[in-house]
């Protein structure tokens, strides 16, 4: 796995407006952190539903990240899962994708 790999996550059964079930989300652990094989990971899920908050970002569908539609990543809902939970699916949304999510975070955390 690599920061920016579109994986397929079991989220599990959400509690409110929790993204849940099975989806796909971002792997968001840099790659030298990921060298270690951590046991848990940072993914942001995916959606499907276009909701203009201004913590989602847009991944349009190409052929590098595998996707079907028009998605957004949720920003505000990255989590830690287990490695486990985690299916490969081959894709990668690209370093454009990874920044702008990595600055939406900043922006969500006060970060520099």
């Amino acid at each position: 796995m690599n920061v920016g790999d579109v994986v397929i996550v079991d989220f599990g059964v959400p509690v409110r407006s929790e993204a849940g079930f099975r989806r796909p989300g971002i792997v968001l652990v840099d790659n030298a952190f990921l060298r270690y094989r951590p046991s848990t990971i940072f993914v942001v899920p995916l959606t499907t539903t276009p909701r203009r908050f201004p913590s989602h970002v847009e991944v349009a569908p190409d052929d590098d990240n595998g996707l079907h539609g028009p998605s957004w990543a949720l920003v505000e809902q990255m989590r830690a899962v287990a490695v486990e939970r985690c299916e490969r699916t081959g894709g990668d949304v690209g370093p454009v994708v990874v920044s702008q999510v990595l600055d939406v975070l900043a922006m969500i955390t006060g970060m520099p």
